[in-house]
């Protein structure tokens, strides 16, 4: 496949998760090269993707989501298979799925004969009480011909336990959006958010065990006792997983802070254009995750110029050296929290940050999207081609 390749990209929703993130800007980057890349996702809002994308996009109408969250993804797998029964396949020269929903609906387009293969990019593995969960994920993994990841960390678990070569893309930033541009509009969000002039904490992901929100929230217990007007923003949370029982645990341990509550702001998802000045408003963000696949928000606070909290954990290790931002032990609150007050020590933010900047500046899409280029030539090529 010498000429340009019509990929069809697809992702498990249209909010703004670091793996939708990343199929997002890879299908943008991917689409500056000149192929022709549609990124697809199910949409059971109607409203489209969380922002406006410099490629073609996709948005397969479907119906809400059952409760439970096994039969939300089989609903969503079936609604994948649905959508290419109709449209067909032929358009495309190449799929590519990034995660269990889209790499199950390929892999039983493949098992139709309605396509040769596909390129499956696992971010990371979960696990799942509910055994048909696990054999799907499986499914989605092992179906594939062509594996990418995000890290060494997740290219040795494929290798090791599944057998699996992988090859590592990175993840990257977009530096030109994410920059240390202050201005009035960050002292505008401020006052959206009703936030005081105290210190900002910035915690991103929501509130999931994986990102150890708990872990946070213990940690800013004992930063107030230094810092009475320290303040903990905890953004985002738009996922498809049910992490209800994890959440609940947190607002209990909330309540429990008594006064100190008031100053946690739980925002949810915020707005794509406010992003931004969300990091740069912020006094460092607090990253402290007990498992992940790789932290691209650890790259967008960097190329923010904020400092950042992150735990001493492969894939964290693999791309910050010692220098670059506060290390802590996750499993230790008071360890995430001695890193937050590191944190607004000027000698340590004067370090800090332009090692931030430095890294952010070596991790661009357009090198993630040129990692794809030699293996996608790896794949079957379909009949039609």
């Amino acid at each position: 496949m010498s000429r340009p390749l019509r990929i069809a990209m697809l992702t498990h929703s249209t909010n703004p998760r670091g793996g939708v993130v990343h199929a997002m800007q890879l299908s943008e980057a991917l689409s500056a090269f000149g192929h022709e890349v549609v990124l697809h996702a199910p949409d059971a809002k109607r409203a489209g993707f969380f922002r406006e994308t410099a490629c073609k996009t996709l948005c397969i109408p479907v119906e809400p989501a059952p409760a439970d969250m096994t039969a939300m993804v089989e609903q969503r797998i079936a609604d994948y298979v649905a959508h290419f029964d109709m449209s067909g396949t032929d358009r495309f020269d190449l799929f590519h799925a990034h995660d269990g929903i889209s790499g199950n609906a390929l892999a039983t387009l493949k098992q139709k004969a309605l396509i040769p293969g596909f390129a499956r990019t696992i971010h990371h593995i979960d696990h799942f009480a509910d055994p048909r969960l696990m054999s799907l994920q499986d499914r989605s993994i092992d179906e594939a011909d062509v594996f990418f990841t995000v890290s060494s960390l997740w290219q040795k678990v494929l290798r090791d336990e599944r057998g699996v070569d992988a090859t590592i893309v990175g993840n990257g930033v977009d530096t030109g959006r994410f920059s240390p541009a202050w201005n009035g509009e960050q002292a505008a969000l401020r006052d959206t958010l009703k936030l005081t002039s105290g210190p900002i904490f910035l915690s991103v992901g929501g509130i999931e065990a994986r990102k150890n929100t708990l872990g946070i929230l213990e940690a800013f217990r004992q930063i107030r006792a230094i810092r009475p007007d320290a303040q903990l923003v905890i953004a985002g949370g738009a996922s498809l997983l049910d992490h209800h029982g994890y959440q609940q645990e947190f607002h209990l341990a909330l309540a429990g802070l008594g006064s100190h509550a008031a100053a946690v702001h739980i925002t949810g998802p915020i707005a794509d254009p406010d992003m931004p000045n969300l990091y740069r408003m912020a006094d460092a963000l607090v990253f402290p995750s007990i498992k992940e696949g790789y932290g691209l928000v650890v790259l967008e606070a960097m190329a923010s110029g904020v400092p950042v909290v992150v735990s001493s954990i492969a894939p964290f290790t693999e791309y910050l050296g010692p220098e670059d931002a506060i290390w802590c032990d996750p499993h230790h609150p008071a360890s995430i929290a001695e890193g937050m007050a590191l944190a607004l020590v000027a000698p340590v933010r004067e370090r800090v940050i332009p090692r931030g900047l430095e890294v952010a500046t070596r991790h661009g899409w357009q090198q993630t999207a040129a990692a794809h280029i030699g293996p996608y030539q790896r794949l079957p090529e379909p009949a039609h081609a």
